[in-house]
């Protein structure tokens, strides 16, 4: 393959006239022929059709640059012999995050991202489906009185409808758009969300903002192989013992710093609506410091699948009073917003996750590495084994790609 030192131009000439440049970067989608030619051969393409405004000198001088750069650039490619590198490959071509400026292999991972955003949540229960009355309950702090303001649930009706999309589109605080249960699913029945990522990610926080008051009790698992099995990855209760048989607020140590606890913070009723529950993955694992060198800890961040189970609904005690339906149906989970935030998991060998051929997502592995997360020498390269990318130490994977010699008789490609 013949390389040049500038920027191939294509079959057309690049001294066409004004209307063939202003035809060809109207066109949608394609590379332009303006944006194939180097700024400065462009703009003294522009010089030679000043129109009357210009004079026959200026035009020529124009000519005679435009003809000299143009011979420079294909004396350059001959004088290469096609192994030349592009003068303006600095412009075009983003550097490398995985390599450092001299070419050498370095530790890169993909961007941070709500890995949730935009993706389908199955939930086991949402109103309207049936269409049928559900009350806000509201009060401004405790202790007041509280009045109830009912409305309808209609899954007929867009404006009426609370589907599980709005768990994961666009979260607007301005036009809240929330998801919502059937009323009164109370223990021991429950309510799950369950999100599929696609692909093993390295979670750092699961987040959910509630339209509802937050759970009494409340547990988030975690799959790693594609919601085949399901670990616990925490648990939200005022009574972490009774319901989830877990000491509230257990201390975490090295020994057991892969186990889900339970904690009775973020479980109060109120506010009644807008209130978060935001777990941190790392935060109290005694490795956390030192999480390139704790196999433990990035095995316990990582995740295929996501699910939330709501366990127990927070009430007023209400719900058994004489005017019990009314009560009833001001009890139900309903959630705005729900992400999962962390990279795609690449073990320090990619700096960006892509669809492969099937549309599955994929690492873009560097460093001679293969696999969905980078976990694996590539073919050949295997003259020492495969570890992690660290901070310190790239680990790229090392060897030589074996090419098959041409069969006898096949014409063979000088370029």
């Amino acid at each position: 393959m013949v390389h040049s030192c500038l920027p191939d131009l294509g079959h057309k000439s690049a001294m066409a006239s004004k209307g063939d440049l202003r035809k060809q970067t109207k066109t949608g989608g394609a590379v332009t022929e303006k944006s194939r030619l180097p700024p400065f051969l462009f703009l003294l393409g522009r010089q030679r059709h000043f129109g009357h405004g210009g004079t026959d000198t200026m035009r020529k001088a124009a000519d005679v640059a435009l003809s000299a750069l143009l011979i420079l650039a294909l004396s350059c490619r001959c004088a290469l012999g096609g192994y030349g590198m592009s003068l303006f490959a600095a412009q075009t071509s983003p550097p490398d995050p995985c390599y450092d400026e001299h070419g050498n292999p370095r530790r890169c991972i993909p961007d941070f991202v709500n890995s949730a955003f935009g993706k389908e949540v199955k939930v086991s229960s949402t109103c309207g489906k049936t269409p049928g009355r559900y009350c806000v309950v509201t009060s401004a702090e405790k202790g007041d009185e509280r009045t109830r303001n009912c409305h309808s649930c209609d899954a007929s009706d867009p404006k009426k409808y609370h589907p599980p999309a709005y768990l994961t589109d666009l979260n607007n605080p301005h036009n809240l758009t929330c998801w919502q249960s059937e009323n009164f699913i109370q223990f021991p029945l429950n309510v799950s969300l369950t999100l599929s990522l696609g692909k093993k990610f390295e979670v750092t926080y699961v987040s959910l903002q509630f339209c509802s008051p937050r759970p009494e009790s409340m547990a988030i698992f975690k799959s790693m192989d594609y919601g085949k099995t399901w670990v616990p990855f925490q648990f939200y209760s005022t009574q972490c013992r009774k319901m989830y048989n877990k000491p509230n607020r257990a201390v975490i140590t090295k020994q057991n710093e892969q186990e889900a606890v339970c904690t009775d913070s973020h479980t109060d009723m109120y506010p009644l609506t807008g209130g978060l529950i935001a777990f941190s993955t790392l935060d109290g694992r005694p490795s956390a410091h030192d999480f390139d060198n704790s196999p433990v800890l990035q095995d316990w961040v990582t995740a295929t699948d996501i699910k939330v189970i709501f366990s127990r609904l927070h009430t007023f005690g209400d719900e058994n009073e004489d005017d019990s339906e009314l009560a009833r149906d001001s009890y139900f989970y309903a959630v705005s917003d729900l992400q999962v935030g962390g990279r795609c998991k690449c073990n320090g060998h990619a700096s960006r996750c892509v669809k492969d051929r099937d549309g599955s997502l994929v690492c873009e592995c560097k460093h001679n590495t293969a696999g969905p997360e980078c976990d694996r020498c590539k073919p050949f390269h295997y003259d020492r084994p495969w570890q992690r990318a660290t901070a310190r130490e790239a680990n790229e994977c090392v060897g030589k790609s074996i090419h098959c010699p041409p069969r006898p008789g096949a014409a063979v490609s000088l370029s």
